[in-house]
């Protein structure tokens, strides 16, 4: 799949395309719908695929500091929108001046001038251009004038997550800040990950006989609400079957919110400077501050039990 940042990365000789645009967060099973048909409407036509999406979040420079924790990074969203059969993802780097392109002029610089749009595949609720003036209609409108289909996919998925709420990134987010990471995977498709590089904490998990890889997560991660959780911790592409804390460690006064994972049954582990990623498969317990450091080791063995218990029902039930 090529992967391109800005419109000058796009080759010279790019011909007709079927283009899908949107943030993506998550790449969720909505999005997985929309992505899924413009794969398939390129293959029918013997054309590329192509993504198109945006760094920063374009909340971030309409309003700034309302970045949105985000699900995914750009390189994660690239490796599922991969998965899914995409041939092109096309970052746009997203500037005020950007943002005061009006929806005629996003059409003509993006989708007709480089992307050469034959068919472009849209959610109902698409929105783009300056204050997000330009809706699927207007889409289809200058679509007529620039000889490009529009083709609307209905995104009215739903479950159990947030109490039937249809799925969104939104919801996403709100369930694994709540730290129901179980919800936010039905609507993913697979656990909520995390990643970032290990980096040497107050090492008191290796004191206690349960050494953790202390994980820096990227900028504006959603991370899950504090507590421990059952998953998986994912190395040089191995999956380790993981009992993961998040919190301030408040057995220890600690401030720091960290992400901390301890792969079950594993020793000899060195995981420093190493990018790995954490995903959350389930809720166990909420953060607590225990009486004795005993009944921390207590807790910590139960946990750890717990989550070797949840990760194998998972596996064989995947299996």
């Amino acid at each position: 799949m090529q992967r391109w940042r800005g419109l000058e990365d796009i080759p010279q000789d790019w011909g007709r395309s079927v283009v899908t645009i949107g943030s993506y967060d998550g790449v969720h099973r909505g999005h997985q719908l929309i992505i899924g048909r413009a794969v398939e409407r390129a293959r029918e036509l013997g054309v590329p695929s192509v993504v198109v999406t945006f760094d920063p979040h374009p909340s971030e420079v309409v309003r700034p500091g309302s970045h949105p924790p985000l699900l995914a990074p750009h390189h994660r969203r690239a490796e599922l929108m991969a998965s899914l059969g995409v041939d092109a993802v096309l970052i746009l780097p997203f500037t005020s001046e950007f943002s005061k392109l009006s929806p005629a002029d996003f059409v003509v610089k993006v989708l007709v001038d480089k992307l050469h749009a034959r068919v472009v595949v849209e959610g109902p609720n698409f929105r783009f251009g300056y204050k997000a003036a330009g809706n699927v209609e207007l889409l289809s409108e200058l679509g007529q004038t620039y000889d490009y289909e529009v083709e609307v996919i209905d995104l009215s998925l739903s479950g159990e997550a947030g109490g039937g709420e249809p799925f969104s990134s939104t919801l996403t987010r709100r369930l694994v800040g709540a730290g129901d990471v179980s919800g936010a995977a039905e609507i993913l498709g697979r656990p909520h990950r995390v990643e970032g590089v290990v980096v040497r904490g107050a090492q008191r998990g290796r004191e206690l006989g349960f050494p953790t890889a202390n994980v820096e997560t990227l900028p504006h991660t959603a991370i899950p609400a504090d507590g421990v959780y059952a998953g998986w911790l994912h190395v040089s592409g191995e999956a380790m079957p993981a009992a993961i804390s998040v919190g301030t460690n408040p057995q220890f006064d600690g401030t720091e919110r960290t992400v901390e994972a301890y792969a079950i049954d594993r020793v000899g582990l060195d995981l420093y400077g190493l990018h790995v990623a954490v995903d959350f498969l389930a809720f166990v317990r909420g953060q607590l501050k225990f009486d004795s450091l005993d009944g921390l080791l207590v807790a910590m063995a139960d946990d750890v039990k717990r989550c070797r218990e949840l990760v194998a029902e998972a596996e064989s039930a995947g299996s």
